[in-house]
């Protein structure tokens, strides 16, 4: 499937009632802390979707293995085959088909390029947050997790970290709107800090605040 028809997926009333959205995309280097945050605003009532979800979906409709390699070859080999932007195209088609409540407060979490960053301009303004941790602290916090695709040691959290910042995550850090520094913080201190700055856009874009 090519871009141009992911994008032709569903009608043009569905279209335009997405052009209302406001995209919030978390970004960040694995282990940085993003999952906490979006997990922590899906709590608040906001809406939440996870880049990450979107290429397990894919490796499941595809009978592969959820793995972190399978996942990382899987993330590459659709950028080549469909452009830089296409998990993006991938989440607008899932959003777009299967959401009806089309919620004005999207949070996305784990942006990895600018380029996917363009694709979802195209249908609703946005901002990207960042969200920083030292090598160190990032690895502490994924040998935490539970899921079956994290890093099993410091040999694959570095060829993880090498993978990401070859799709452009450096690129989509540095040019965040805003950022946050999770090396000296609770994580009740980063949920915070987080939800602070999501509801000083949400009202400066001019739509509804969610609120507990």
């Amino acid at each position: 499937m090519t871009v141009f028809e992911i994008n032709k997926v569903c009608s043009e009333e569905i279209q335009q009632k997405s052009k209302k959205r406001f995209f919030v995309c978390l970004t960040g280097m694995p282990g940085a802390g993003k999952s906490s945050v979006a997990d922590s605003l899906k709590e608040r009532g906001f809406y939440v979707i996870s880049m990450g979800d979107v290429v397990r979906d894919e490796a499941r409709f595809q009978n592969m293995e959820i793995t972190d390699t399978n996942l990382g070859n899987l993330m590459l080999k659709l950028r080549k085959e469909m452009g830089p932007g296409v998990i993006s195209h991938l989440l607008i088609k899932k959003t777009r088909c299967k959401d009806n409540n089309f919620a004005q407060i999207v949070i996305i979490d784990g942006i990895r390029s600018i380029h996917e960053v363009e694709v979802l301009r195209n249908i609703g303004n946005v901002k990207l947050l960042a969200i920083h941790a030292s090598a160190e602290t990032r690895f502490k916090h994924i040998k935490q997790r539970a899921r079956s695709d994290r890093p099993l040691n410091e040999k694959d959290f570095v060829v993880r970290d090498k993978r990401e910042l070859t799709v452009g995550i450096s690129e989509a850090i540095a040019l965040s709107d805003e950022s946050i520094s999770n090396n000296n913080l609770t994580i009740e201190e980063l949920k915070e800090k987080a939800y602070e700055i999501i509801q000083r856009w949400s009202s400066m874009n001019d739509t509804e605040t969610i609120t507990k």
